[in-house]
């Protein structure tokens, strides 16, 4: 996390009770997951800049580990991959 703002003064990022948020730079959420010992875990929620619910992932100690659903804009699933230490193991549409 080197940015704390964009040029237009929002905040890039808050980190609030153990909670680490992202916004784009016109103030919206872009992501939004746990953040303990500077490390990304547990379930991850990524947004587009409409506010459209984009992808669900799950870290642990920062690497995708878990199930990644990604959604097309009609909201319908893209795509489902299952990961193990950062390694894709299970592919399903």
């Amino acid at each position: 996390m080197n940015k704390d703002t964009y040029v237009n003064g929002q905040k890039v990022y808050i980190l609030e009770d153990g909670k680490l948020i992202y916004f784009f730079k016109s103030g919206k959420i872009k992501a939004v997951g746990l953040y303990e010992n500077d490390l990304m875990e547990g379930e991850w929620l990524f947004y587009r800049e409409t506010g459209q619910l984009w992808e669900i992932g799950h870290f642990q100690h920062s690497i995708k580990d878990g199930q990644w659903i990604r959604y097309n804009r009609d909201g319908e699933i893209e795509y489902n991959e299952t990961f193990k230490n950062g390694i894709k193991v299970r592919n399903k549409k």
